[in-house]
């Protein structure tokens, strides 16, 4: 398809010209969804006809599905007011130094370029629809391990590979926002990591969206073969905009025989966000997956990553936190479906909410009849930081055979006025001591992060008690 260049050689009866006059590096397409855009988007990204097929039936399952009725109220939501893909006329750079300048300033900002200093062994950077940059250090390469962007896989020599995983895990039928990114997903990463290799330092993705009133709907696919170990990272964030922006990407994580998986999240969406993600993992005989989990932004989460434990000796470990300050309705948590026998599973959550924020915790472990000794263990806690923030425990278990071991454990409190008038005769102002306070409940979080995540972490909840987020 020959790229477009000018403004005037789009097609005004599906694009929204307001954002190409604002910027001529980018356009999009126009808001609302109907077969025309879906279209449209696989037409812009060269799909193979299977794929093409696909988002159309993602499309009739959406427009046939109703809304969840869990989680917090989005009929406010319209998805006929949200642009579904922007696209940079850019092509995507493997050199920092070929970014182009503005996208390159904002990723700056995030710590980006930083990040891939400190020795991480690929970076991907993903601006609105698009990955922008992608770099593998050659060592990594060298050990078969393929990491790249999302559509690259699909047309290249890993199509068959991408064609057996995709959307395995998270059916267009399991939601109506997952029948949605089906229809209309776009970016996103694919990871492969042969039998036996360890990956000795992380891989990172970063997805920025930028644009007012858009929606992102970024895949993440990643495959760990047998005996094989990877840490992944993914970033996420938005400016604040008075208009309703939306995320639903998907993550797809498959954890083979003996293998080991971290997956790392920072989110510090933007409080006009609608984050409505899926995330599953599936791991197979004496694997391992672990999650870590921090969710600061976003004015709706609807993020519950779900590990299915097929494998005997399979075992999961979650551990998350969320902080929900005003105009902010939290829903998180975990879910965690054995299978396999001798399984294990261990979540271990954290809730702060402030300034009217609310905050719930959602998690369903279910032991399946053939999952003998299985164990399972769910901690969770909860800081309210005034009397105007709520916070819930809705937990759901499923036991189905009395061959386990399952245990559940809530709190919810507040902080100690001792423990701050004791911080302030140390010198502390009130501020200064319930900020500090806050960390230290954050700690177990915070201390399984990369240091310069770790470091976000802190940052991120320190803006959050002054508001300024």
């Amino acid at each position: 398809m020959a790229e477009k260049t000018q403004v005037a050689d789009i097609d005004r009866s599906i694009y929204d010209f307001r954002f190409a006059e604002d910027d001529k590096d980018f356009y999009k397409v126009r808001a609302g969804l109907d077969e025309s855009i879906v279209t449209r988007i696989s037409d812009e990204k060269e799909d193979p006809a299977w794929m093409r097929d696909w988002r159309l039936k993602c499309l009739k399952i959406y427009n046939e599905t109703n809304e969840p009725d869990w989680g917090p109220d989005i009929r406010d939501l319209d998805i006929q007011k949200i642009v579904t893909y922007v696209k940079s006329k850019t092509a995507m750079a493997a050199k920092w130094e070929d970014v182009p300048s503005d996208i390159k300033d904002t990723f700056e900002k995030l710590g980006i370029p930083e990040a891939e200093r400190q020795s991480l062994a690929g970076v991907g950077a993903q601006y609105d629809s698009e990955l922008v940059y992608h770099n593998v250090k050659d060592e990594v390469s060298e050990q078969g391990v393929v990491y790249t962007d999302f559509e690259s896989a699909l047309k290249g020599e890993y199509a068959d590979m991408v064609k057996a995983y995709f959307m395995h895990l998270v059916p267009p039928t399991d939601h109506k926002f997952a029948a949605l990114h089906g229809a209309l997903w776009s970016g996103g990463s694919f990871v492969y990591v042969p039998k036996n290799v360890k990956v000795k330092i992380p891989l990172q993705s970063y997805f920025r969206l930028n644009a007012a009133g858009a929606g992102q709907f970024e895949h993440t696919l990643i495959i760990v073969d047998e005996g094989a170990d990877l840490h992944f990272i993914e970033g996420c964030s938005a400016p604040k905009y008075n208009v309703a922006n939306l995320h639903a990407g998907c993550v797809e994580l498959f954890v083979k025989k003996g293998a080991h998986l971290r997956y790392s999240t920072i989110e510090n969406w933007s409080k006009n966000m609608y984050n409505l993600n899926t995330k599953r993992a599936l791991v197979e005989d004496g694997a391992t997956m672990e999650w870590v989990s921090g969710s600061f932004g976003s004015h709706i989460s609807y993020l519950y990553p779900t590990t299915i434990l097929k494998g005997d000796h399979s075992r999961c470990e979650f551990t998350g936190i969320t902080f929900a300050g005003h105009g902010q309705n939290l829903d998180t948590g975990a879910k965690m479906l054995h299978l396999g026998k001798y399984t294990s599973s261990v979540i271990n959550t954290k809730s702060i909410s402030k300034s009217g924020g609310i905050s719930t915790y959602r998690s369903a472990i279910v032991v399946n009849p053939g999952a003998a000794h299985a164990k399972a263990s769910v901690d969770c806690q909860s800081l309210m930081l005034d009397d105007k923030s709520r916070s819930d425990t809705v937990p759901a278990m499923n036991i189905m055979t009395d061959d386990c071991d399952i245990g559940h454990e809530a709190k919810i409190g507040r902080i100690s006025n001792k423990a701050v008038f004791y911080l302030m005769s140390r010198g502390l102002s009130e501020e200064e001591a319930r900020a500090l306070i806050v960390s230290g409940f954050a700690n177990p979080v915070s201390k399984e992060l990369p240091l310069e995540y770790a470091v976000e972490m802190n940052n991120l909840i320190r803006l959050e008690m002054k508001g300024t987020l």
